[in-house]
């Protein structure tokens, strides 16, 4: 699957603050007050696990921020694949300007990168099932686009960005509407322009009976056990997109595949994935 590319401003945006925070009104006073103004200095980013790279751009960017001069070169692009002592980039240029700029650019990239690895982890288990692996909106709150970037450098596809580019209709909302699911479609589908998708969230099949006549284009199936998963698929026999969510970990991801369902959904991926450990070592 071809990698999308981050906007640019959205990338140095994220940057500009990252360093405002670090380096507040004084600068760095470690580098500052030991390393000669004219120092130069070569080093390589380098992975001490092995993983899924993402994030290379803020590393750039944060470089770029600091000076000019800094030549951060990307050796292995986003989502290729990493073992311990793999060289990601190599950077030269002022030895200030590095040093000031290395713990934002390795936060970014530790970060998206264990997301990148934590998805293709579960990619690779169902790699061989008709399935999408996909993220949802349990992300760190600023971070989303990135986070969500982060996951298609691991194989992975995106649920929707926020509230604003699809109806997701859940308990919450079926409830505010005295619970009637056909109403709470049939509502959302007047109001909604015809390029919207609608999808509803399901725990039971008598639910399921209730949303099909209604024709959403997403089912999600909350939390079902593997049988009642697989009677789900059955009775949705292809008249919408079947999701299952819910818990969904490492262990239980392939055999949850395995019922049929078109989707499996993962808050973990962005929320709980450990960062990947990548350090910066001068040559």
């Amino acid at each position: 699957m071809k990698i999308t590319p981050l906007p640019s401003p959205l990338i140095s945006q994220a940057v500009k603050v990252a360093l405002l925070e670090d380096l507040g009104s004084t600068g760095d006073l470690t580098s500052q007050s030991m390393i000669p103004e004219d120092a130069q200095l070569t080093a390589s980013i380098v992975s001490r696990q092995s993983g899924i790279v993402s994030g290379s751009a803020f590393l750039q960017a944060a470089m770029a921020e600091l000076s000019e001069q800094v030549i951060v070169e990307i050796l292995l692009e986003d989502g290729t694949r990493l073992s311990p002592g793999s060289i990601v980039a190599t950077i030269t240029g002022p030895a200030r300007a590095i040093l000031s700029g290395e713990r934002v650019g390795l936060n970014y990239m530790g970060h998206l990168s264990g997301i990148s690895t934590a998805t293709r982890n579960i990619v690779d288990l169902v790699n061989d099932l008709p399935v999408r692996v996909t993220c949802t909106r349990k992300t760190t709150p600023g971070l989303r686009a990135f986070e969500k970037y982060a996951v298609r450098c691991g194989g992975g596809h995106n649920h929707r960005f926020g509230l604003y580019d699809g109806v997701m209709i859940k308990d919450n909302h079926i409830a505010a509407v005295g619970g009637d699911i056909g109403k709470a479609i049939a509502t959302a589908r007047s109001q909604i322009g015809h390029m919207v998708k609608i999808e509803v969230e399901v725990d039971r099949l008598d639910q399921l009976k209730q949303a099909l006549p209604h024709r959403p284009d997403i089912i999600l199936l909350d939390n079902m056990d593997l049988q009642t998963l697989r009677e789900a698929v059955m009775m949705i026999d292809g008249q919408a997109i079947a999701e299952a969510s819910g818990g969904i970990t490492r262990e239980t991801a392939r055999a949850i595949a395995k019922t049929g369902v078109d989707v499996i959904s993962m808050g973990w991926l962005t929320h709980s994935a450990p960062c990947l450990d990548l350090g910066l070592d001068i040559l």
